[in-house]
């Protein structure tokens, strides 16, 4: 998908400020606790998540996430099909106070060419 100019200037300057996890290290988080949130819309959700995902839609994200994820401490893995989304999600849930929201590098996507 081709997106505009200062759109995809926007989600790589978000990209930048947080800490991408490379796909290959998700399990081994979950497992350790942290959060999978899918960001995606619902249909999208509905098609296909990483099994006990939460699902926030980033159109919803600030005025939901608090009560989904109360914790600002959590381990929080933003995703969405591939890195623009969970990038600018896991950047808005820095600047909420998040301390450690990250996003899946190459999203969805990435996790499931892993199988």
């Amino acid at each position: 998908m081709a997106y505009s100019e200062k759109f995809q200037k926007l989600a790589d300057t978000a990209r930048s400020r947080v800490e991408e996890v490379p796909p290959e290290q998700v399990d081994a988080l979950l497992a350790a606790g942290a959060i999978a949130l899918d960001i995606r819309d619902k249909e999208e959700h509905d098609a296909d998540h990483i099994e006990g995902s939460l699902h926030v839609s980033r159109g919803k994200l600030e005025m939901n996430v608090e009560g989904a994820i109360p914790d600002l401490n959590a381990t929080i893995l933003c995703y969405c099909n591939a890195y623009n989304r969970g990038a600018l999600s896991a950047d808005t849930l820095r600047s909420m106070g998040y301390k450690n929201a990250k996003f899946i590098a190459g999203g969805l996507k990435a996790y499931r060419a892993l199988a």
